[in-house]
């Protein structure tokens, strides 16, 4: 049964509000709707399928020799992070007592004072559910998952893992602090982020071009022919991505109501046509039709959703979706500009779509839609063009654009202060060197692989001169280096693959990987 008045279904008023409720006194599930609980509970566990849908969709995106080591590291980033939180990071976002404006203190430090008291995001749920959605969503663990696809391919992998907890102490927390602690700057200004745009969006897309940046460009003649080598993959991690988003954007109401409803479907709404926009813009190049098109668009309109479905009537989320596709498919370019090799376009599918759904929310955020939560009826005014009954808000333009280039400048400088740092401690340095790039990240730093019932390595030494061989007709690797697999080229040159099947199996080293033995380090007993 729900209730008709504005606010919680009960006001708190435990025997003990600094510790959160008595439980040996008092039953605390009395100020709380059981349905809305269950609600965020689900949302949560949906929101930790969006760690491995990362990890799917960064190693399809990657090379076969790279793809398990995407997957790892956005698993350890999870389990990194959710120490990191349970640790001090939640304090810090969110304790209510440090009021610098810039970040919390250690009050609740390993989740002290965190028990039944209303939640910091909203009086429906309590705080110690608050925390767990926090940790196991966008506020760290999602955000850490994105940020760790900047390894891709050159990568050290325990390096990264360090970074990680040091980031998400002195580059999330304090974004987050901004953006929904009640003292953080950017919520006292009445700023519009509905489920983070700035943390988790811009966070994580300035973070990864700050870290791409200083791991330094890929080598270029392992790039010449490169393409994602699994789009299946890919697609699988989309649609995790969009499962799990739903949670994310639908749970960020902290209750089963209607504002949840209508996050869900501006979800979908931008996320649909940013993936045809995107789609289209790709058909006009190659006159063929893109699945990793698709789910570029696709991804970057759930990140423009991010910020935007909980203030967004639908009709302004269809031109997000628009604008976000076109907008984001030529964001891809700017990497080339700048000569950072950001592999896998992580500024440009959440950094960049993340600055775009902050500011619709300057332009068409509406307090009709923000009120839908039962909560925060008549107390938010909206955006310039969706607070007509107000006079049309143009201030929040100012407002929001100011907050775009605060958490921008301060992730890209922050995150590329600490990546510096960390890779001058002996042991910590985070780029993998040239031979291990050429064997591949799962070799070389896990010694497990995605593919290891086959060892043919299909990248672009298996099938072009060595780099002590000139380019050209004159090279003289054979038909099975080129190739990596010699009945191939026997077939090529019309042999049976019967007729030299035994020497198949007793060749050397880098006849039966693909890669010629001058261009791999010393085979291992």
């Amino acid at each position: 049964m729900s209730y008709s008045w504005v606010g919680a279904p009960t006001a708190f008023n435990g025997t003990n509000e600094y510790l959160g409720g008595d439980s040996d006194s008092e039953n605390l599930n009395q100020w709380y709707q059981s349905g809305d609980q269950a609600y965020i509970i689900v949302a949560s566990a949906m929101v930790m399928i969006m760690v491995p849908g990362l990890g799917f969709l960064y190693s399809g995106l990657a090379r076969r020799k790279s793809a398990l080591s995407l997957i790892w590291a956005c698993m350890a980033s999870s389990s990194i992070v959710t120490f990191q939180w349970y640790f001090w990071g939640y304090s810090l976002a969110f304790s209510q007592y440090g009021t610098s404006g810039f970040i919390g203190n250690l009050d609740k430090f390993g989740l002290m004072k965190t028990l039944a008291a209303p939640s910091p995001g909203s009086p429906l749920i309590p705080e110690l559910l608050y925390a767990f959605y926090q940790v196991r969503m966008q506020f760290c663990a999602v955000t850490a998952a994105i940020v760790v696809g900047a390894v891709a391919e050159r990568g050290r992998l325990i390096p990264m893992m360090v970074f990680i907890f040091c980031w998400a102490t002195i580059v999330y927390c304090p974004l987050a602090y901004w953006a929904w602690n009640i003292n953080g700057w950017f919520y006292k200004w009445g700023g519009l982020d509905y489920a983070g745009g700035g943390p988790v969006e811009i966070g994580s897309g300035l973070t990864a071009l700050a870290y791409s940046m200083v791991l330094g460009r890929r080598q270029e003649k392992m790039m010449l022919n490169f393409r994602p080598h699994n789009v299946s993959l890919i697609t699988l991690g989309t649609i995790l991505l969009w499962f799990g988003w739903l949670g994310f954007n639908g749970g960020s109401a902290f209750g089963a109501n209607l504002r949840a409803t209508m996050a869900c479907w501006n979800s979908n709404l931008t996320a649909m046509f940013a993936a045809m926009a995107w789609v289209l813009l790709d058909w006009r190049l190659a006159r063929k039709w893109s699945m990793v098109g698709w789910c570029s668009g696709c991804i970057s309109g759930l990140v423009a959703a991010t910020p935007a479905s909980g203030y967004l009537p639908p009709w302004a989320s269809v031109i997000l979706g628009i604008v976000t596709g076109v907008v984001c498919n030529f964001a891809t370019k700017v990497k080339f500009w700048i000569k950072i090799d950001d592999a896998l376009d992580i500024f440009a599918e959440h950094g960049v779509a993340g600055m775009v759904g902050l500011m619709f929310n300057g332009l068409f955020g509406a307090g009709y839609i923000i009120g839908l939560d039962g909560v925060n009826t008549g107390l938010a005014a909206g955006g310039w063009v969706g607070s007509k009954s107000l006079g049309h808000n143009w201030k929040q333009l100012y407002i929001q654009f100011a907050y775009v280039i605060a958490c921008s400048a301060y992730a890209f400088v922050i995150s590329a202060i600490l990546a510096y740092g960390i890779d001058k401690i002996p042991g910590l340095h985070l780029r993998a060197d040239e031979q291990a790039e050429l064997l591949g990240m799962d070799d070389d730093q896990l010694g497990e692989f995605a593919y290891d019932y086959v060892e043919v390595r299909r990248d672009y030494l298996a099938w072009t001169p060595a780099k002590d061989q000139p380019m050209g007709e004159e090279h003289t690797i054979p038909q099975g280096d080129r190739h990596g697999i010699t009945q191939h080229s026997q077939m090529l040159e019309g042999k049976e693959p019967s007729e030299t099947s035994g020497e198949q199996h007793t060749g050397i080293g880098g006849d039966r990987h693909g890669v010629p033995d001058s261009e791999k380090p010393e085979l291992q007993a």
